[in-house]
């Protein structure tokens, strides 16, 4: 009979095991990979200056699942990262570089957003990483991308990849309608909706990835952020996808990241459990 003390020092033991393990598990980070080919890259000064990633993946692990993370900024702004709080959970991380408005126009960054995924389905075996493992997210900007390549399946099928290969979709606070930036470069206001191919929720369909669409508070949020992604949600499960959920952080604004981090390593660990 294992009595409440001898419990207690299984659990303890047992706590000491996986810290050392977690702590046994080394990490590095490559800087600055071009994700298109040669001839692409040398063809296009802008494109050989942005379209670069970082990868930062445990040196010593084996099989470990990957986040390919995509920053805001409004698709005219921002720079690639490595979110602080994703390191040392086990992951590998890998953050994009895309080029931005109004150097380019629709659809070059969800392109490249593309081109980067898709260098990593092909390359992270290389790394020790699991290709059946990757899941993409980022915030805002980040965010629409993320959904429009997950949902949207021309893109990454143009560099011989399934969409639906992507083990899940994480986006924190995405555009679901035709992104404002897009909007603008038409002669609309950011107050004016529009849904067209640039618009995830134009690309429903009951056969993509998990998708966990996450918002900040919508009392909170930038324009109707919270609506948008609700009105997805249930245009997802209209259609029949059966692994569609929205999580509202209550308090939160836009810039609801830090919260959102520990529910997208939460997701992974939930979806690959299944």
């Amino acid at each position: 009979m294992i009595t409440k003390n001898k419990l207690i020092i299984l659990v303890f033991l047992l706590s000491i095991t996986l810290t050392s393990h977690t702590q046994e598990i080394s990490y590095k980070t490559v800087y600055d990979i071009p994700y298109y080919e040669d001839s692409i890259i040398n063809s296009d000064k802008y494109i050989e200056d942005r379209c670069k990633l970082d990868i930062y993946y445990p040196e010593n692990d084996k099989d470990f699942k990957t986040i390919v993370w995509f920053h805001g900024g409004g698709l005219t702004g921002g720079s690639k990262e490595l979110p602080e709080y994703l390191k040392n959970k086990g992951v590998c991380i890998v953050g994009v570089n895309y080029r931005l408005s109004p150097h380019i126009g629709a659809p070059s960054y969800i392109e490249d957003a593309a081109a980067a995924v898709a260098w990593v389905f092909k390359n992270i075996e290389d790394f020790g990483g699991d290709s059946s493992k990757i899941f993409v997210s980022g915030h805002s900007a980040g965010g629409y991308l993320t959904m429009m390549i997950g949902l949207d399946k021309s893109y990454l099928f143009k560099h011989d990849i399934d969409a639906n290969k992507i083990a899940g979709l994480i986006p924190l606070s995405g555009q679901t309608i035709t992104h404002f930036n897009i909007r603008e470069e038409m002669g609309l206001k950011d107050t004016q909706p529009l849904v067209d191919k640039f618009a995830p929720l134009f690309h429903v369909r009951n056969d993509a990835p998990p998708l966990l669409l996450i918002t900040g508070d919508r009392e909170l949020e930038m324009l109707g952020r919270y609506e948008e992604n609700a009105y997805l949600a249930r245009m997802m499960k209209v259609v029949g996808h059966e692994h569609t959920r929205l999580l509202e952080l209550q308090g939160y604004d836009h810039g609801m990241t830090y919260p959102a981090f520990p529910l997208i390593i939460n997701e992974i660990n939930q979806i690959l459990q299944k």
